[in-house]
Formats: structure tokens, sequence, C-alpha cells
């Protein structure tokens, strides 16, 4: 695995410990015991799960790439988007929804297109570079 992909996926796993926190600030909010409206519940559920799912994924295709033997810079690339994606998403949920009682999101919303452009090149960089290498081990 590249030097710096391994770095990169040393730092995303210490960053599961503020996902962990984040699921027990959702905790909070879905006992009562945090004020958030209704759409503040949802986005803030959704930026969750969104965390756990992208550095999940993330992590998984450094390691595919990993063992499959692809392209080094190509296996970072694709991976560290899919990654960079898990911070785009979700803050694009927290931070949209941030305030008293916001009615509608707020123009941080564009983080989530951000962060879906991230992960759909992400996704296309690592399927091509596993493809790649399975095609030069022929």
């Amino acid at each position: 695995m590249d030097p710096l992909l391994t770095i990169v996926v040393g730092v995303t796993v210490l960053t599961v410990v503020g996902i962990a926190s984040g699921g027990a600030f959702l905790l909070r909010i879905l006992t009562g015991h945090q004020g958030a409206n209704d759409l503040q519940k949802s986005f803030f559920r959704a930026g969750h799960a969104h965390a756990g799912v992208l550095v999940t994924l993330g992590l998984v295709l450094a390691t595919l790439t990993a063992v499959v033997d692809a392209s080094r810079g190509w296996a970072a690339a694709g991976a560290i988007a899919v990654l960079v994606s898990a911070i785009f998403i979700p803050a694009g949920f927290f931070l949209s929804v941030l305030g008293r009682d916001p009615v509608k999101p707020g123009p941080m919303l564009a983080a989530i297109w951000v962060g879906a452009a991230c992960l759909a090149v992400g996704l296309v960089i690592s399927g091509i570079a596993v493809i790649s290498a399975g095609v030069s081990a022929l």
C-alpha cells in the first residue's frame, strides 16, 4: 500500500471515534435531551449514517486495491476521493441545518453535491484500478 494512503487510512480509523461520539449526540437528540426540530433530526441522522458508511467504503477500497496490487497512485487517488466524500457529504447534512429552528436547509447543502461528485470520481477510479490490476494479472 502506498505510504501516503497508509497514513490516510490510519487517520481515518481514528475518525471513527468522532463518528461514535456523533452517535451519542444523536441519541441525546432522539431521547429528547437535546433540542432539534424534525428537519434537523432527519439531517443529523442522514449525516451520521453517511459518515459511517462512506468511511467504511473508503477503508474497504483502500484495502481492496492494495490486495489486488492495483497501481499505487490510482489506488490512493480513488480511496482518498471516497474518503473526502465522507467529509463533504456529512458536513453538508450537519451544517446546512444549524440554528435554532431552521425551516429549510441552508447553503451548506451544496457540500453534499461536492461530496457526491468526489464519491462518484473515487468509485470510478477505484473500479478501473481494480479491473486494470485484474487484466494485468491475466
